[in-house]
């Protein structure tokens, strides 16, 4: 089953997690605490590393689509809990046509909340939007650069319906991203996603950040972990190898498929960047790092858009610099 607890607990670990790592300097983002109060607890230096690994490689992938596409573009972030990345690519001036989150409404309320109390996040949006007042209803906010949809990722009429509704155009050129959010389904619901995915945007580019080489000892360990927490990854069956994660995207209509796990990435990062971050803590164990980042990949897959080069968009671009 994908209850929703489970996702959202782990999702509230993983926000904590980012916020520390930001604290110590890792990467910049001076929205995320308006999100989520800096915990007490320690994070362990491999984890932090793993995260600024992550939140590289992902907005490396954003930039270079962003870049193709002159930003004439829209992006779903499918599952996105309590991101920042609107904010920071407005920062940037690199918003495309519209930004969409969805999430359960659950947490999609929460979000909300924070924006609707907090100036420095309902501003940007306040700034972006026409005349009309804003819509926001508890569970949606819609304006004209970003909106924000509770839904459940299992009932695709359902997203459709509420995507159409905040103005969703399947003519433009579209970035799909889901980071840690397509293990919790099962493989079929996944596929489902990924298919619909793929047939509703004539040109479009998937990112998917989520565990790999999950069949080894260590991987099972991790299951085991998440188990005891009462969480299962219910689609664990397909992060078996950086094959099975490219073929699921290749069978579900896509036409190209790139996959790389995290310690690979890591290791093509500008140097540069590695001395500045690790820097920031010591490192014990350079194994249990490695071990860590060789059981999540990222992963990206395009369709149509020959004419933008959104095949061209390779691993190059996504460790090397901004």
């Amino acid at each position: 089953g994908f209850r929703t607890v489970p996702r959202s607990l782990v999702g509230d670990a993983l926000l904590t997690t980012s916020r520390f790592a930001v604290s110590l300097g890792y990467w910049h983002d001076p929205y995320i605490q308006h999100f989520v109060r800096l915990s007490k607890e320690r994070k362990a230096p491999e984890i932090n590393r793993g995260y600024f690994a992550r939140v590289h490689g992902v907005s490396q992938l954003i930039k270079a689509f962003l870049r193709k596409t002159e930003c004439h573009c829209q992006i779903l972030n499918l599952g996105a809990g309590m991101d920042t990345t609107f904010w920071r690519l407005k920062d940037e001036d690199l918003l495309p046509s519209k930004y969409f989150e969805v999430d359960f409404p659950t947490i999609v309320t929460r979000k909300l909340h924070s924006i609707k109390v907090k100036p420095f996040l309902s501003q940007p949006i306040i700034e972006l939007h026409s005349e009309d007042p804003l819509q926001n209803d508890g569970h949606l906010l819609d304006s004209k650069r970003y909106a924000i949809i509770g839904a459940d990722l299992r009932d695709l009429p359902e997203l459709e319906e509420k995507l159409k509704k905040c103005n969703m155009n399947p003519q433009l050129p579209t970035l799909l991203i889901t980071e840690c959010v397509l293990v919790y389904m099962t493989p079929e619901q996944s596929a489902n996603l990924l298919k619909w995915a793929a047939s509703s945007f004539d040109t479009a580019m998937f990112i998917n950040y989520e565990q790999v080489n999950m069949d080894d000892r260590f991987g099972q360990i991790m299951i085991e972990n998440l188990r005891r927490r009462q969480c299962d990854l219910a689609g664990v069956e397909t992060c078996k190898s950086l094959e099975s994660q490219k073929q699921r995207l290749l069978s579900n209509g896509w036409e190209t498929a790139s996959a790389v796990d995290m310690m690979e990435l890591y290791s093509r990062l500008p140097q540069a960047e590695v001395s500045r971050i690790e820097s920031l803590e010591f490192l014990d164990e350079m194994e249990l790092l490695e071990q860590l980042m060789q059981h999540y990949c990222l992963c990206w897959a395009t369709k149509g858009g020959h004419a933008l080069g959104l095949k061209e968009i390779t691993y190059q671009s996504v460790g090397g610099p901004c």
